[in-house]
């Protein structure tokens, strides 16, 4: 005999009625447990009753994994009530993840042949929402034939689930190719449909939720912990009037995601362009309509659908972009911007116009419209519209200069990702021509940003101040200022950088060095600027004590003061190590500039020949024996830094170096067994093999070049034909390419040169690029040139990739690319299939 349970209202009621979270577990285990008695011995007539509390209490975030049979028993019934909630539990508990979801394929097949509206209505939902690739290749055939039904209500349903198959299942695309063309013709787009869920309604108000989402069970929850109104069962599904457009969007839709995933639908839907163009024209030029607008725009949630798709189709395609051009610009001139819903289409157009070929006018027009978004009093549109301008600042920077005033006003929005946005577009805007006016925004506003932006902000004042620096002194200035005001969150180069420059500028060595005193004597808390001040000392402190430099109030000082400034850093619990070090360097060079004695300095060298730092007292040791041993040398080996020019000699030898060493083929040894392959499963790698192959050894030799060795042959063999260069990456001025060199010894060894280049205006930091070939070929990554790709074409990444392919079977490449650009990680993995044919023959 059954155990009599509580109605679903009743269960409401005694939820609702727990006093504590405790006794609402005990009132819910009890019910489930007459539930579950309830599914093995109780009336089959009765079970969605069941069911139905089941899903309540599922809802409400406590276990309800045992109700999933049953949702299959109440799917295959032939009763509707039955079939409603087991649809809708189906939705709830299956996923997936689990196999039982294969159970009901055959059931949602019978239901939509039926022809019974509801019910294909339920089994279109379903598939919609838990749908897996299985069910969508069985079930493709059946959604195909209902696209085309007379019944709106069923072909808006159809639509969307295409819309999922074509997500799950890309090679999907040839069976809904076929009725998309005459869908477009439809004109039903105005009421929307939705899933049925499962509702309650009170005495006052209707509560409308999405199912299957933790937001809505802790919304149904909070409802039900907080609400004091009495909810009752709605008898009939009811459908909520957001989750799906009409047919006309669904169609829209649909062909976007074909477009997105198969080429060959990409160029078939071309030939549709002016048939979307007309869409998207009569939807701007109708007047009001109560049923399809929204704040006055017409049927928005459309437009932009179109304006999306219309991008995709007109992207590197000359013909569809100037189809498009003069429709762009009649939706930008005639879209109303007061309310929310004409800035959306508005955005979307600008999105179009940049994305597409269109005309130089045409974007002049897309980038006043964001310089019109900057003066909205919503951060968010002021926030797309920055993003949105530093994406068109490298294709069309004199049309964004002419914002430059209102983006410099945004600097001092109280919203952090408002002032960062900010910051980037006022970096990226510096040129020639502005950098004074530009420089001093940016110094105010370096001296009041948050903690959290000064690094930023910093870095990009001395990255613009050293690419269009107007004279050498600016120069110096600018860096001074940044080290005063921000010293701590500079870059590591600052230092290296500001020393260079003041010692290629000899006619401000003095300037150089009173400023640097000046600001040394005011604050020894900014570690570069001690650093650089102690430097400068060091090389010219005759210059400081002479004190014939012109200058608008000259301050006579003596070498006492600098010795005593210079021991304060030492001295200082706020110095570094290394600061320390440069103090300590600066006060024995001054041995050799100044015209007193020299004792005061050898007691301080000699002080820190016992300090606990390892570094600085071997500094002070090989001081003190210079004073001892080696005085007659002092003076020449503390004479004047030389100068390291920036490009010069050296930086041209290294790179030689760096390139014969890519050319090399001696390598070190070869990876590790265990991190080998960990790579391998790491990238998901292009073949199936077992991971345990044998793999042949990196560097043995061909039996060929052995004969040659024995015999000692005269002549070698003749060099391999010359590889062409492959370029395999590119996005925002971020490029890689590929060199390719056989190894004349070696056939069967391939070496790869990866070269990472950066024409953007913004370096790229942590540079990783992780590689993987089929497991019947061996490879070996070298260690990387760097992390950091220097913006503006500066000194590119190299990495060197070692393959041995003793079968000579065709070569794959997987590349996985990780780094940092605009303040954003970016991640892309991509296969590398047409590799030239001499690289592996």
């Amino acid at each position: 005999m059954v155990v009599p349970s509580l109605k679903l209202q009743d269960l409401i009621e005694e939820i609702r009625g727990a006093r504590t979270q405790a006794q609402e577990r005990e009132v819910i285990q009890k019910e489930c447990a007459h539930i579950r008695a309830s599914f093995r011995d109780g009336d089959p007539m009765l079970r969605h009753q069941q069911l139905a509390k089941l899903l309540y209490v599922h809802m409400l975030g406590y276990p309800a994994h045992f109700g999933q049979m049953e949702c299959l028993k109440l799917i295959a019934s032939s009763r509707f009530t039955d079939k409603r909630v087991g649809y809708l539990g189906a939705m709830l508990l299956l996923d997936e993840r689990h196999d039982a979801h294969l159970l009901i394929t055959n059931s949602i097949k019978n239901d939509l042949s039926q022809g019974i509206q509801p019910v294909q209505g339920l089994a279109l939902c379903t598939l919609s929402t838990m749908g897996s690739a299985e069910m969508c290749r069985d079930l493709a055939t059946e959604v195909e034939k209902l696209l085309l039904q007379p019944s709106p209500y069923v072909r808006k349903k159809a639509i969307l689930t295409a819309v999922h198959m074509i997500r799950k299942v890309p090679e999907l695309s040839n069976v809904f190719l076929p009725p998309c063309a005459k869908l477009l013709h439809e004109r039903h787009h105005g009421k929307a449909v939705g899933l049925p869920i499962l509702c309650f309604r009170s005495v006052d108000k209707r509560i409308e939720n999405w199912t299957g989402t933790p937001a809505y069970r802790r919304r149904v929850a909070h409802i039900h912990r907080h609400t004091r109104s009495r909810l009752l069962p709605l008898a009939p599904p009811f459908t909520s009037p957001t989750l799906t457009p009409g047919i006309l969007l669904g169609t829209v839709t649909l062909i976007t995601e074909l477009c997105e995933r198969s080429p060959e639908a990409l160029r078939h839907f071309r030939k549709v362009v002016p048939q979307l163009a007309q869409i998207l024209q009569t939807l701007v030029t109708t007047g009001y309509s109560t049923e399809h607008s929204i704040s006055g725009v017409n049927d928005p949630f459309l437009q932009v659908q179109i304006l999306h798709l219309l991008r995709i189709l007109g992207r590197n395609h000359e013909e569809s972009s100037e189809t498009m051009n003069d429709l762009l610009a009649q939706v930008a001139t005639n879209t109303d911007t007061s309310r929310n819903a004409g800035n959306a289409v508005l955005f979307e157009t600008v999105l179009t116009i940049m994305d597409i070929r269109s005309t130089a006018g045409l974007r002049v027009l897309a980038v006043n419209i964001l310089g019109r978004f900057l003066h909205n009093s919503d951060r968010n549109i002021r926030y797309v519209a920055l993003t949105s301008l530093l994406r068109l600042v490298q294709s069309d920077h004199s049309a964004v200069q002419r914002h430059r005033p209102t983006v410099v006003e945004c600097l001092q929005e109280t919203d952090a990702s408002l002032s960062r946005r900010a910051l980037e577009l006022s970096l990226a805007l510096v040129n020639g021509s502005n950098v004074r006016a530009m420089m001093q925004e940016l110094q105010a506003f370096l001296e009041s940003c948050p903690p959290d932006l000064r690094a930023d902000c910093a870095s990009g004042i001395l990255l613009a101040a050293e690419r269009f620096a107007p004279t050498k002194r600016w120069h110096i200035d600018t860096i001074l200022h940044v080290l005063t005001t921000a010293g701590t969150h500079v870059r590591d180069d600052a230092v290296a950088n500001l020393t260079q420059l003041i010692g290629g500028a000899q006619e401000l060595h003095a300037y150089s060095v009173r400023r640097l005193y000046n600001a040394l004597a005011e604050d020894i808390s900014q570690q570069p600027l001690v650093q650089v001040a102690a430097w400068c000392i060091g090389e010219y402190g005759d210059l400081l004590l002479e004190g014939n430099f012109e200058e608008i109030e000259p301050l006579q000082v003596e070498e006492e003061e600098v010795l005593a400034l210079l021991e304060k850093v030492l001295q200082s619990h706020m110095s570094l190590p290394a600061t320390r070090g440069y103090a300590l360097t600066a006060l024995m060079k001054l041995s050799t500039r100044l015209r007193g004695d020299n004792n005061r300095i050898r007691q301080v060298v000699s002080i820190y020949g016992s300090c606990l730092d390892m570094e600085l007292q071997q500094r002070a040791v090989e001081y003190d024996t210079l004073f001892r041993k080696y005085d007659h040398m002092r003076a020449a080996i503390l004479e004047k830094m030389p100068l390291v020019e920036r490009g010069g000699p050296q930086v041209d030898e290294e790179a030689k170096e760096r390139k014969e060493a890519a050319q090399l083929s001696e390598v070190a040894p070869a990876p590790t067994e265990s991190q080998a392959s960990q790579l391998l499963d790491l990238l998901d790698l292009l073949d199936g093999a077992s991971g345990n192959a044998q793999h042949p050894p990196l560097l043995d030799p061909s039996p060929g070049g052995a004969l040659v060795h024995l015999l000692d042959l005269p002549c070698a063999p003749p060099p391999p034909a010359p590889i062409p260069d492959l370029k395999v990456f590119e996005r925002e001025g971020v490029q890689l390419n590929l060199s390719f060199i056989r190894s004349p010894e070696n056939p069967a060894l391939l070496l790869i040169i990866i070269t990472a280049t950066n024409s953007s205006e913004s370096d790229v930091t942590h540079f990783i690029c992780q590689a993987a070939v089929p497991k019947s070929l061996q490879l070996q990554l070298q260690a990387p040139s760097g992390n950091t790709v220097p913006a503006r074409g500066g000194l590119p990444i190299t990495q060197l990739f070692r393959i041995l392919n003793p079968n000579k079977a065709p070569l794959r490449l997987k590349l996985r690319l990780t780094y940092n650009h605009f303040g954003q990680s970016v991640q892309e993995i991509f296969e590398v299939n047409n590799l030239p044919v001499e690289s592996w023959q």
